[in-house]
């Protein structure tokens, strides 16, 4: 059996510890079967140096034969409409109501962080229906002079992902990330690249700090975990399974097809982030839950959820501290374009993983949410505040 390494979300505060353990499991008490956990949302696979290379040389010599990847189907034209997601007016424009309600949240099957599943109740809240673009938040910049973290001069630059042409040094992250003075909101990827011609993609490099600027100015906030996931499940109870990126084998979200980090056949048709509404909404009408970008919540994380069931969760009331002189960490959600089945693979409406506050990435947005139910539903979505008559047939209520 092959061992692994489980890097953490930020690639510089956390890589000298993968260095620390040469591969050497991180274990956590995950109930009575033990299993690697991680602190990130990338998991890379330590298998000896030689072996992994080999099976990486294999993929691409194998690949050099196939024919160009299929795209997503039409991609054309359901990324141009997508240019109008965002149009009306007032403090819902761009949004959809979804109705409160009862759901398992969380996942006893797929990855510790997730365990345990509990009931959970939410009242009904507006959501945008698509992660903030960067149009819409250059328009906030231009009303309200906000400057990001990135562009600050106390501390600037982001997280980046370079794709690389060679792995020489094991699982050394650094080979596909650089932290970048100059890569900002602006400039993804710091020097001359440019949004120009990305207006409808979705913002990135910015940080908890800036996410949260953008979701006040617009009267709204950012959601809870609970809120994310329960809008993520389009009314579905449980999580779905193992990947909400696939529809028998063809990509609906946009992921990374191929052995990550050398090889993307891009089979969705994008190899970095796609332009928001290019793959089809789940049934509340919201695009890109999975896949994309990750997106920010506002719960603090922790390792896993607590067994109680729940109404309106908020995550934890401080910040969990597990290493000194590290940022605190809140919760994303939903994956993004550098997932692949050989690394990170958290494409999942229960995925969950912590992203420092205070450092902008490539691969993480956001999405905002407006908790003022319209009259006509006020009461449905707020009748119970109890969940003992929420419990699902043949579920005992968590303990």
């Amino acid at each position: 059996m092959d061992r692994f390494a489980f890097v953490g979300h930020s690639p510089f505060t956390r890589i000298l510890d993968a260095q620390r353990t040469h591969c050497s499991a991180v274990i956590v008490d995950a109930g009575p079967e033990m299993k690697p956990v991680g602190s990130g949302p990338e998991l890379v696979a330590c298998a000896p140096g030689a072996r992994w290379l080999a099976m990486i040389g294999l993929a691409l010599a194998a690949c050099a034969f196939c024919a160009p990847a299929a795209r997503a189907a039409d991609p054309g034209r359901a990324c141009s409409s997508s240019v109008s997601l965002a149009a009306g007016i007032g403090d819902n424009a761009g949004m959809v109501f979804v109705p409160g309600g009862a759901f398992v949240m969380g996942s006893d099957s797929e990855q510790p962080e997730e365990r345990y599943t509990h009931l959970v109740r939410v009242d009904g809240f507006w959501i945008d229906t698509h992660e903030v673009t960067n149009a819409e938040f250059a328009t906030f910049v231009e009303a309200t002079g906000y400057i990001t973290q990135a562009e600050r001069k106390d501390n600037p630059g982001a997280a980046v992902f370079v794709a690389p042409t060679e792995l020489t040094r094991g699982n050394d992250i650094t080979q596909w990330w650089e932290f970048r003075d100059d890569a900002n909101w602006r400039a993804p990827a710091g020097g001359d690249s440019s949004i120009i011609g990305k207006e409808n993609h979705p913002v990135v490099d910015v940080t908890y700090e800036d996410a949260l600027a953008y979701a006040k100015w617009r009267g709204h906030d950012l959601p809870t975990e609970a809120e994310w996931e329960f809008a993520s499940r389009g009314g579905q109870r449980y999580a779905a399974g193992a990947s909400d990126a696939y529809d028998r084998g063809r990509p609906t979200a946009n992921t990374w097809q191929g052995v990550f980090p050398v090889l993307n056949t891009g089979e969705d048709g994008y190899p970095g982030t796609a332009p928001v509404g290019c793959f089809t909404p789940n049934a509340y009408g919201l695009y890109d839950m999975i896949g994309n970008v990750w997106e920010w919540t506002s719960d603090w994380y922790r390792r896993g959820h607590a067994r109680q069931p729940a109404v309106n969760p908020t995550g934890p009331a401080a910040p969990v501290v597990f290493d000194l002189g590290r940022s605190p960490s809140k919760v994303i959600k939903g994956g993004s374009f550098l997932c692949a089945s050989n690394y990170c693979a958290r494409y999942r409406t229960s995925s969950r993983q912590p992203q420092e506050v205070d450092l902008g990435t490539t691969h993480v947005g956001f999405r905002t949410i407006r908790r003022v139910a319209p009259a006509q539903t006020t009461q449905q979505s707020r009748q119970s505040t109890t969940l003992q008559a929420d419990v699902l047939p043949g579920m005992v209520p968590p303990r």
